[in-house]
Order: C-alpha cells, then sequence, then structure tokens
C-alpha cells in the first residue's frame, strides 16, 4: 500500500492578484459570522501573500505586532484593520441585506 504525503494547505500561496485578495476577504466576510478574528486571520493571509514587512512599511506598524494582530487568536482594534486594508489597497463597503 502507497502512502499519500501531504502538506498543510496555505491560502496565501494562492493570492496572486489584487482581485484574488478582495475575492478571498469577501468570501471570510460572508463565512465570519459575526468573528473578528476570523477577519484578522483573513488579513493575515493576505498580508503574508503580499509580504509583511512590506505591509508593515504601509501602514506604519511594526511587523511583529502585524503577526500578532493578524494570527487570528486576537481581536486587532479597528484602527489596525483599516491601517492594514489600506496598506492592501483593500477598501471596506457597506451594504443593505
Amino acid at each position: 500500500m502507497n502512502k499519500t504525503t501531504t502538506t498543510l494547505y496555505d491560502v496565501a500561496e494562492h493570492l496572486r492578484t489584487p482581485e484574488e485578495s478582495a475575492a478571498y476577504l469577501e468570501a471570510c466576510f460572508e463565512e465570519a459570522n459575526g468573528d473578528a478574528a476570523f477577519i484578522a486571520k483573513a488579513l493575515g493571509d493576505i498580508a503574508r501573500a503580499r509580504g509583511m514587512s512590506k505591509v508593515a512599511q504601509d501602514s506604519g506598524l511594526s511587523r511583529e505586532s502585524l503577526y500578532k494582530a493578524l494570527s487570528g487568536d486576537r481581536n486587532p482594534s479597528f484602527d489596525t484593520v483599516l491601517k492594514v486594508m489600506n496598506a492592501l489597497g483593500l477598501e471596506l463597503h457597506a451594504d443593505v441585506r
């Protein structure tokens, strides 16, 4: 019997364009069900895809604080979320259900 080798899936390896990142974040908004840490983790995935050092520089936040805030283990401040989204070139929109 052959053994199957598996590796961990990292979505950041598949977010190649801004459009893919926006679609991923939109899907996460739909699935989050009010879980801010879930959205923070999605932003972290996108930031890793773009390069955390670049996002840190563009957002004015330290790389270490971004890794912590966007790990999915914490709920970052809304200010941090807005800075990261701006650095990623993403916009937050409201719509009526």
